[in-house]
């Protein structure tokens, strides 16, 4: 593809929405409030603000910078940086194509929990066993997989302006809006339980953002920054070949290291508002113990007792909760399948519309695969970091924990050593700009981020623990 004849966002603000959009997903509701509150309240928040500006920084300008550079999508981009290196890109591909199935499959487990509220039956979903029994039925979650999966390929039907940045920047918005208010509704939230005890929703906040540093050791700590570091890692869409393909889409002039300030303050603003949101309400209708939930487990099963237990608001709270949840998981599949799709088109030269329908026939088979993989394909298969799994976590494993530290690791070492860091730099200044963090990055991509990279990957095979 002539890189003339190239979509690009209409400008900066466009591009910072999709991307911010990319990066506000499922991570930033199901996981960071709870690695929070697991992990010393202010002290992870202090952690993950400190890898955000370094690490992520890191990650984040070199993806975007690349795409930029090579006008290529991640399939086709390190071929173009360096003869040899395709491989790679090949592997940035793969992953989105893994991750795109199952994210649309939960997007469907969102669409269901949305209706059933809406209609005023949302109280059913706290009743023990009905998420595992809904999971179970053969055909229920097929459908609603079906629904959100068409929603994102409608999205992205609509090309690079008027679809992905046109949505983007009506969603962004309304996230903001919605998780602001149901912040704020958290915050005065109080429930007095059966001993007489009152716990109010600023008891809540308190255990986030003070720190606990009882019981913390060296050792913990250390475990603290992974987990901070392998949240932020999935947060910010990076090793997926979605920053490559938004960067391709970003304009020379754009200043790129003022947009990925932008990203990162969204991303970080949006996880925190979503920990406000979730740990107060959790802390008081559930307590201490409620706050050990993440993942489905937090969303499907402990909020809706939660609503539950607010009365005749909770349905109303409820829908517009999992509204909020159905708004971020669709940004989020709409930049995945971006990823895949125009991979296919600079590779193959195909068109947007035969591209995406190929990808949109291989993420349905697959995602079919992962919804009978809780039913008529049910097995349990324990994973090399020792927990048990369905077809779902399988494809979360490969490509959440091996494939993405492997890529990003691979990616720092041809930016930092094989190709000089000032690859990426040059073309961060190409206009002029100031790149403030310049020796910080030299140090980060060369150093430390390839070291912690490969910490994370030892930690999924199970060789750290």
């Amino acid at each position: 593809m002539e890189e003339k004849k190239r979509n690009t966002f209409t400008g900066s603000l466009g591009f910072v929405m999709a991307a911010a959009a990319s990066a506000v997903g499922l991570g930033n509701i199901w996981r960071f409030p709870y690695l929070a509150a697991r992990d010393g309240g202010g002290i992870f928040l202090v952690v993950y603000l400190i890898l955000s500006v370094t690490f992520g920084f890191t990650l984040l300008t070199t993806e975007i910078a690349i795409g930029r550079k090579t006008r290529q999508s991640a399939l086709t981009a390190y071929g173009h940086l360096r003869a040899g290196w395709k491989p790679l890109g090949f592997f940035a591909c793969v992953v989105p194509m893994l991750i795109m199935p199952y994210y649309c499959v939960i997007g469907g487990w969102v669409i269901k929990y949305f209706w059933i509220f809406l209609t005023g039956q949302g109280f059913q979903a706290a009743a023990d066993g009905y998420f595992m029994a809904y999971r179970a039925d053969t055909w229920m979650p097929i459908v609603t997989f079906a629904i959100f999966l068409l929603f994102t390929v409608l999205v992205v039907l609509g090309g690079v302006q008027k679809g992905i940045e046109k949505f983007s920047k009506i969603m962004m918005p309304v996230l903001v809006v919605f998780i602001l208010g149901l912040s704020v509704f958290s915050l005065t939230l109080s429930f007095k339980d059966e001993t007489g005890a009152v716990r109010t929703g600023l008891e809540g906040l308190r255990i986030l953002i003070v720190p606990n540093f009882k019981g913390i050791t060296l050792s913990s700590f250390l475990s603290i920054v992974m987990d901070a570091m392998g949240q932020l890692f999935y947060s910010l869409s990076v090793a997926m070949g979605i920053m490559i393909a938004f960067g391709s889409y970003m304009k020379d002039e754009t200043n790129l290291h003022r947009c990925v300030s932008e990203i990162e303050i969204f991303d970080t603003g949006i996880a925190f508002l979503a920990a406000v949101m979730i740990i107060p309400a959790v802390y008081v209708f559930m307590g201490n113990e409620g706050l050990k939930s993440s993942g489905p487990g937090l969303m499907f099963e402990s909020l809706p007792r939660v609503f539950e237990q607010m009365g005749t608001i909770g349905n109303v709270i409820g829908a517009v909760f999992f509204a909020l949840v159905f708004f971020a998981a669709l940004t989020s599949s709409v930049s995945i399948l971006e990823a895949v799709v125009s991979s296919f088109m600079d590779q193959f030269g195909l068109s947007r519309k035969a591209a995406l329908s190929i990808e949109t026939v291989i993420a349905f088979v697959i995602g079919v695969i992962v919804c009978l993989g809780y039913n008529v394909l049910y097995f349990v298969f324990r994973l090399p970091n020792g927990s048990d799994a369905q077809v779902l976590d399988i494809l979360d494993y490969l490509s959440n924990n091996l494939m993405m530290p492997a890529i990003s690791t691979a990616t720092c070492i041809l930016i930092g050593w094989l190709m000089t860091p000032d690859t990426i730099i040059d073309e961060v200044t190409k206009n002029g700009e100031r790149f403030i963090r310049k020796k910080l990055y030299r140090v980060m991509v060369r150093f430390v981020a390839p070291v912690l990279l490969v910490i994370l990957l030892l930690k999924a095979i199970g060789i750290m623990r």
